[in-house]
């Protein structure tokens, strides 16, 4: 299986077409481990970003990864679910130069300069420099398998056709091989991931080609000398729960990388940014509570540690925060409350986040001992998320203008489907109000749907820190008011 790419681009009209003109340009053929090698030092050289996307691994993973690519070494990177790995991988082929010349019509990408199969050099031979040339894209030169029980020897290495065989071929004629994924990606990158996922004994059938860099199918006597760089991923759950990575193909791998979520708020929320589809707008002191509250899931002692919380988690969290948002605009314009917001109208509130408890605890997997308390456990680790990151924003700064608002018989309704402008109406001028609101960056301007966002926020803030009391309808609006 290979990974989704964009559509190839048609090569350079100027690239030489056949032998004698490669030749003549003075293109010199070099392996895929020399092209990163050489490509990763130009990068570096420039100045250049070697890893586009890749967020949180510059001062731990990547400097082991650049080292394994300039040692030649095929790598293992291993690590939880939802720490990057593929993202990792992928980010690799670019690498490999942009277009790269083959023999017309070949099934292992072979090199004009360096012909596999007799066929190819009966050909060479044949056609000397008129031999015609074509040019891959680097983005066809990765190959990818999700590795699982019933994968095959032959989905790896290859098989014997019996179509070719019905055709009056015989047994011996290497012609009659249907070649598996891994010689197919000759000349490029190939990834098996979750590896340990592998049968055993579908492991050994890799071991020739990360040693002695060659296939064997069946019981041909042939050798096909590949030019591979060779990448897995694993969890280390897997190594006692599901499967295990045999000790020789362990010890032919180069080198191991051991992957992790990010290690501080910051990355976090730098990696929600890059990879979230918001289809509406998600303020970032909400962004933040996110964050945090899939830091304190990531480390709650109620969570299995050995399965680990996807960085998709937050990312999700926040698509669902964003989708809450637009949802309310959707339906408070069909009940006539205002007009439709769009999507760059419509503004996430804090009180948005607790839907996602529900939705997502799904993602995590929890201690045997907290079945039916996910809900309660995730609900109480959001609030704290959202404790927290009011303690970061608003430490030190006056509420009492907001605490004023209500006494024990005065409330401030807010909810799901509570307008900007209902909760605004209810709120008028609160001392304070722009101060806070220039805090949680929303002080250049706001709407009215950023400034009821900013105020909600403030709300639920002081509720958590016990300065206002709060109370939640059977329609589910939330009222604010009284004391704590």
């Amino acid at each position: 299986m290979t990974a989704p790419s964009p559509v190839t681009p048609a090569p350079p009209a100027d690239l030489p077409g056949t032998l004698g003109a490669l030749r003549a340009a003075g293109h010199a053929y070099r392996t895929v481990k020399q092209e990163l090698r050489d490509n990763l030092l130009a990068r570096m050289r420039s100045g250049a970003d070697r890893f586009p996307g890749i967020v949180g691994y510059d001062d731990t993973v990547l400097p082991e990864v650049e080292r394994a690519l300039l040692a030649g070494h095929d790598m293992v990177l291993l690590g939880e679910r939802g720490q990057g790995k593929t993202r990792l991988i992928r980010s690799l082929v670019g690498l490999l130069d942009e277009w790269t010349p083959v023999i017309a019509g070949s099934v292992l990408n072979e090199h004009p300069l360096h012909p596999l199969t007799p066929s190819s050099r009966a050909l060479v031979a044949e056609a000397g420099d008129d031999l015609p040339v074509a040019w891959l894209h680097r983005s066809m030169r990765y190959g990818e398998k999700l590795a699982t029980p019933d994968t095959s020897v032959g989905d790896l290495i290859g098989d014997v056709d019996p179509i070719r065989i019905a055709q009056g071929r015989t047994l011996g004629d290497p012609e009659t091989i249907h070649f598996g994924l891994v010689p197919r990606t000759n000349r490029g990158i190939f990834a098996v991931n979750e590896l340990p996922d592998l049968a055993e004994r579908i492991q050994v059938a890799l071991l020739n080609v990360l040693e002695e860099r060659d296939i064997q199918v069946r019981g041909y006597q042939l050798r096909l000398p590949l030019d591979l760089f060779l990448v897995a991923s694993a969890n280390p759950e897997d190594y006692t729960n599901r499967g295990r990575i045999i000790t020789p193909l362990k010890d032919r791998f180069g080198a191991e990388v051991r992957t992790h979520y990010p290690v501080d708020l910051d990355l976090e929320l730098a990696l929600i940014r890059q990879e979230a589809d918001l289809v509406a707008e998600v303020p970032e002191h909400v962004l933040e509570v996110l964050a945090r509250f899939a830091r304190a899931v990531r480390e709650s002692p109620s969570v299995d540690p050995r399965s680990g919380v996807s960085a998709r988690f937050a990312i999700a969290a926040a698509e669902t925060v964003a989708a809450a948002a637009l949802r309310r605009a959707g339906l408070l314009a069909a009940a006539g409350t205002v007009p439709f917001l769009s999507s760059e109208g419509a503004v996430a509130r804090v009180g948005d986040a607790v839907s996602v408890t529900s939705t997502l605890r799904g993602k995590v997997e929890f201690e045997s001992g907290e079945e039916g308390r996910e809900v309660e456990i995730l609900g109480h680790l959001l609030r704290t998320a959202t404790a927290e990151t009011f303690r970061a924003r608003l430490a030190g700064l006056d509420l009492s203008g907001f605490t004023a608002l209500v006494d024990e018989d005065a409330v401030i309704e807010t909810g799901e489907l509570v307008s900007s402008a209902e909760l605004l109406r209810q709120v008028g001028t609160v001392p304070g109000l722009a101060k806070a609101l220039d805090r949680l960056g929303l002080g250049d301007a706001p709407t009215p749907e950023q400034v009821a966002a900013g105020v909600e926020f403030v709300l639920e803030g002081l509720h958590l820190t016990r300065r206002l009391g709060k109370d939640v309808t059977d329609s589910g609006r939330t009222r604010y008011g009284g004391r704590a």
